[in-house]
């Protein structure tokens, strides 16, 4: 066992993932199952479900799986009352459901929006309200970890309501995080932007999804490059390698903190590198490429 594992302490323990099974959370359970969690997750895909748990059981992990929707309030509580039972108690809470569909605000029907509140916000109140009695068993504090987005942090056309239901979370962990710290419970958030997954793909709508799969990868690779300061997104791991530390004793003194893993595309602030502007890193373009453009 290296130093790192040492002092981030996580043999031994348990954690509850809300969305566990595919993408992000498939990740980040992998990632806590190698450190030596025990775990119990809850996602809507059977399949899923049964390949994660598969994997960790084959490192040696205690895995509950159950096919539950977070966003379904009796479902949620369902899946809490077997967590509360397959553990005595819990160390770590993750919630990782989220997600919306690109479209203008006007073009979203009450339901629509009615759903993206419950899946982005809602759920997360209920989901920490089952939680933290959990959490307390343990004695020994514990750590929430609530996905939000950088689109809580800037104005994100086509994703008005999402946005604001992940800024809703995003104040609400802050606040929590206020409230539990007298328990030693931790509350964090991790804000990714653009990362490859069946998810993110499935936000974008038609016509820009054809147009976007008809893009090869070599375009996909330039435009990052533009955006992003470290040139490419993170991958799942990078995410799941977020929730580790967070969950770890690494970051005990840290609560009520944002952890932006999006490669500085949140510290840029819309700078972008444009292509035919010899290194020119503004808003918006200049001479070179206003004349590729337009000219």
């Amino acid at each position: 066992m290296g130093i790192l594992d040492c002092r981030g302490a996580l043999a031994g323990r348990r954690a509850v993932l809300i969305g566990g099974a595919a993408g992000i959370g498939r990740a980040a359970a992998l990632a806590l199952g190698g450190a030596g969690v025990d775990i119990a997750l809850c996602d809507i895909d059977d399949e899923s479900i049964a390949r994660t748990s598969a994997e960790l059981r084959a490192m040696g992990r205690r895995v509950l799986g159950m096919q539950a929707d977070a966003t379904q309030p009796r479902q949620l509580a369902q899946f809490y009352s077997e967590a509360a039972h397959f553990f005595d108690g819990i160390d770590t809470l993750v919630n990782v459901v989220g997600g919306t569909c690109m479209q203008p605000f006007m073009d979203r029907s009450e339901r629509d929006c009615a759903d993206d509140i419950q899946r982005n916000f809602g759920y997360v109140i209920e989901s920490m309200r089952h939680a933290v009695p959990l959490l307390q068993r343990s004695g020994r504090g514990g750590s929430i970890v609530n996905f939000t987005t950088i689109e809580a942090h800037r104005g994100a056309g086509g994703f008005a309501v999402y946005a604001g239901a992940k800024a809703a979370t995003t104040n609400f962990s802050k606040a929590m995080a206020w409230e539990l710290g007298p328990l030693g419970i931790r509350v964090n958030m991790i804000a990714p932007d653009t990362t490859p997954s069946a998810g993110n793909a499935a936000a974008i709508p038609e016509p820009w999804r054809s147009l976007n799969a008809d893009a090869p990868p070599e375009w996909w690779a330039k435009a990052f490059q533009m955006y992003i300061p470290l040139q490419a997104p993170p991958v799942a791991d990078d995410l799941a390698n977020a929730v580790l530390f967070l969950a770890s004793d690494l970051a005990k003194s840290i609560t009520g903190q944002v952890l932006h893993v999006d490669g500085g595309a949140a510290s840029a602030l819309g700078m972008l590198r444009w292509p035919y502007d010899e290194g020119a890193t503004l808003p918006v373009p200049m001479g070179g490429t206003l004349r590729k453009l337009f000219g």
